[in-house]
């Protein structure tokens, strides 16, 4: 499938209808989306199994199994947000994808891949790291978007990791809060892929 395909497929995903700002509940938009699943399907790294965590609507764990993920399972705390997220695999028609509602401190398990779009820590400090932590646990490669200049924070948060690559972009965030003062933002972000050496 080409990139272009899927970024049209992934506009069809429903985000967020209730979204929680301490969550920092945005849709990942279509174009960040599918940057990110077609950095790791270029790298033959999303043919086995893969965690979406922090999945919230499923628009990435979606896009891996549209790419032809063996099994996908998307993992998140929101119960409102799992459902919306199932009713959009259904609808373009996902058969090897599984949505969780569990706490992040509690999950465990494993993948090949796992890929995210988690907190940036805008709301909540350090709600981001959890996240780092559970797929450092779970994965060898991990597929994750984050704040402009956060590499070597997040290299020394997952022990034995290497960033071996950095995709800039722009993320949009669309004016979703009582507090936002404009229609969008444009923020500076990166796309990391992050190699997890194990003993």
């Amino acid at each position: 499938m080409k990139k272009k395909k899927l970024e049209i497929l992934l506009e069809q995903v429903t985000g967020f209808k209730e979204p929680d700002v301490t969550k920092e509940q945005y849709k990942t938009p279509a174009t960040i989306a599918s940057e990110l699943l077609y950095f790791a399907y270029m790298n033959e790294e999303l043919g086995g199994t893969v965690f979406d965590l922090g999945c919230g609507t499923g628009i990435l764990g979606i896009g891996a199994e549209l790419l032809g993920a063996q099994r996908v399972t998307g993992v998140d705390s929101d119960i409102k947000a799992i459902h919306t997220a199932q009713q959009n695999a259904a609808s373009l028609n996902c058969k090897n994808i599984d949505f969780v509602c569990c706490d992040m401190n509690r999950f465990c398990g494993s993948a090949d891949t796992t890929i995210m779009n988690p907190p940036f820590g805008a709301q909540v400090k350090g709600s981001d790291r959890i996240f780092l932590k559970k797929a450092g646990e779970a994965s060898n490669v991990i597929y994750s978007i984050h704040n402009k200049g956060s590499a070597r924070f997040v290299q020394n948060y997952i022990a034995a990791s290497t960033i071996t690559d950095i995709k800039k972009i722009k993320f949009i965030i669309p004016y979703t809060f009582k507090f936002h003062t404009k229609e969008q933002k444009l923020i500076d972000a990166e796309i990391y892929r992050i190699e997890v050496a194990r003993a």
